[in-house]
């Protein structure tokens, strides 16, 4: 009862209705783009680099309808601590689920190689509505109070948290006990320096994706899968799920990663985080 009460303010925010929830994200949006301007100069230089052939005004737009995005997000990461697993459902919509039922009807185990676009916090929803083990890679938060409340909320609908230092543990030990696992793995962090990293060309620059999950996918006979994320209207999303190819002469699996999310991005660029410093790492340093 303690750790539920410790979060009550959350929990009295997410029982509100959705109206109100993006009422609160439009006040919030005011406040970060027009009075406080959140990392504005990361997010123009961003998209200027990205989108070269864009002019000032299409560039200020993405930006502005990013800002909505990244507002509205974050409140829906609190409403999913009370949403309804029909309420989620219908807007989290999963569009090939066949998919995945024909691989864990094959007990094939398989890595969800996801980015932060769209909503990545709702994926968690993903056990209502396929029968695998989802486990989910994180890195844990200094601050231990968000620390266990994005525990909490991830691990809602039976996804298990794992922190990322662990997780190819975590695949050993499951593949040993035979059970079949869906491990879902954020892949566009920028990778620290000392991290195993793989340079390709994406949204124009020179970009270092980290080596893991495609390691990881080899060498425990797993597959990889791209969810292909649109955001149809506000506060409902589809996803189709992607094979990445894994075996091929042409390119490694991360180029072809890289290549999906690039795709993903230029269809609807405001649903990335672009106020990440995704190209603080140099390829000539």
């Amino acid at each position: 009862m303690k750790k539920y009460l410790k979060y009550a303010p959350f929990y009295l925010l997410s029982i509100l209705p959705f109206w109100i929830i993006y009422g609160f994200a439009s006040f919030a949006f005011f406040i970060l783009y027009h009075v406080t301007s959140y990392r504005k100069e990361i997010i123009n230089q961003n998209l200027k680099n990205s989108f070269p052939e864009k002019s000032e005004q299409e560039i200020k737009k993405i930006a502005k309808n990013f800002y909505h995005h990244f507002c509205e997000t974050f409140l829906e990461a609190v409403k999913f601590l009370t949403i309804s697993k029909k309420a989620i459902v219908k807007r989290y919509k999963f569009k090939n689920l066949d998919l995945l039922e024909d691989l864990y009807s094959q007990k094939q185990s398989a890595i969800l190689y996801a980015a932060h676009f769209g909503n990545w916090e709702w994926m968690c929803s993903l056990p209502i509505s396929s029968d695998y083990k989802l486990i989910s890679f994180y890195q844990e938060q200094s601050n231990n109070y968000f620390n266990d409340f994005m525990l909490l909320l991830r691990e809602r609908f039976g996804n298990q948290c794992v922190e990322s230092k662990s997780g190819f543990k975590e695949i050993i030990k499951n593949a040993r006990e035979g059970n079949t696992t869906l491990a879902y793995v954020i892949g566009d962090q920028s990778p620290m320096s000392k991290s195993s990293m793989h340079w390709t060309n994406f949204l124009n620059q020179d970009t270092a994706f980290l080596i893991g999950a495609d390691r990881m996918a080899k060498k425990c006979n797993q597959l990889l899968i791209y969810p292909h994320v649109t955001k149809p209207k506000k506060g409902f999303y589809e996803i189709e799920l992607k094979l990445i190819p894994t075996e091929s002469q042409d390119k490694v699996a991360i180029e072809y990663y890289a290549s999906f999310l690039e795709a993903n991005i230029k269809a609807q660029p405001e649903l990335w985080l672009w106020s990440h410093k995704r190209w603080k790492r140099k390829k000539n340093a």
